[in-house]
């Protein structure tokens, strides 16, 4: 029987499904929302509070960090080295200068003030000093960190560290879904993937047994800032929000960390380069969804369908 528990955590809704063969809730569903406080009280930059703001203040000196906090920068760094930079915590300024300076829901959607030039181009990650053994974090000024969908991915992977040991389940953070194994019956588990064009409907279904989903895009976290279409999605390179003809990208990898930052990759390299990319990654499967409207899937998302 599936056991679902819907909550709101990290600016976003969340969903936690166990399968088990008992009719009675498990008590482990009511422990969740709890995990993703600790996490969300870890990793928010809009808490001043958490550990990441606290990290931000601090400049030009090493500090101490959770182990928690440690596996999160250490998968944003894997996240950078596979997107080629593409995918990189250190956009926290640019994310500012973009106007994303507060919860997204407290966001204004329109948005009247001078835009600075970007500056965190300037900070590549190769500038942040950081120590395994002390597990500290030395920032230089002016460089500030943004975990965003890799601490989510890496949330919902470790609520399903935690969950499997109760029975197969799915955790989806936000859209960053998490899978622990085929269902009780040996079945996948059936994963939407919305319609952008047409609310309540699905682009397609996907059927996944183990691994993790994620989709970046910018058909909900955008704004205008002086009558300028931006978006959450930023691209390195220029500090500006990505300029891309992708609207989204779905993928499925091993883990959600994995499948979260190939997305947020595959999104801002563009339809071409994005597709080609994917191909080249012969664990990932991306379904892009264009501007246009037109779907197109890499040769591995048949598995899925």
């Amino acid at each position: 029987m599936l056991h679902r528990l819907s909550f709101r955590a990290m600016g976003s809704e969340m969903l936690a499904i166990l399968d088990q063969d008992s009719e009675a809730v498990p008590p482990i569903l009511n422990a969740i929302p709890a995990w993703f406080e600790n996490w969300e009280q870890t990793f928010s930059r809009f808490r001043p509070t958490s550990e990441l703001s606290r990290l931000n203040r601090t400049f030009d000196q090493p500090m101490k960090v959770s182990e928690a906090f440690w596996d999160v920068f250490q998968t944003a760094l894997w996240a950078d080295e596979l997107s080629g930079g593409l995918v990189t915590p250190t956009i926290l300024e640019s994310m500012i200068e973009a106007g994303y300076d507060r919860p997204f829901e407290r966001l204004s959607r329109d948005q009247f003030d001078v835009i600075t030039s970007p500056s965190e181009t300037d900070h590549p990650l190769s500038m942040v000093v950081s120590d395994s053994d002390s597990k500290t974090i030395n920032l230089p000024m002016g460089v500030g960190l943004d975990f965003g969908g890799v601490a989510k991915g890496w949330a919902a992977h470790q609520a399903v560290e935690r969950l499997q040991q109760h029975g197969p389940c799915l955790v989806n953070a936000g859209g960053d879904i998490a899978v622990s194994g085929p269902r009780m019956d040996g079945s996948p588990w059936p994963v939407g993937v919305s319609n952008p064009f047409n609310v309540g409907a699905n682009l397609s279904v996907l059927q996944v047994k183990r691994g993790g989903i994620a989709t970046s895009g910018k058909d909900r976290r955008n704004w205008n800032r002086n009558g300028v279409f931006h978006h959450h999605i930023i691209n390195p390179l220029t500090g500006l929000p990505a300029e891309t003809d992708l609207l989204r990208v779905t993928m499925v990898a091993p883990t959600a960390m994995q499948a979260e930052a190939a997305a947020k990759t595959a999104f801002i390299l563009g339809r071409e380069k994005g597709l080609e990319w994917i191909e080249s990654q012969p664990e990932f499967a991306g379904l892009m969804v264009l501007e246009t409207g037109d779907v197109l899937q890499s040769r591995r998302m048949e598995k899925y369908l």
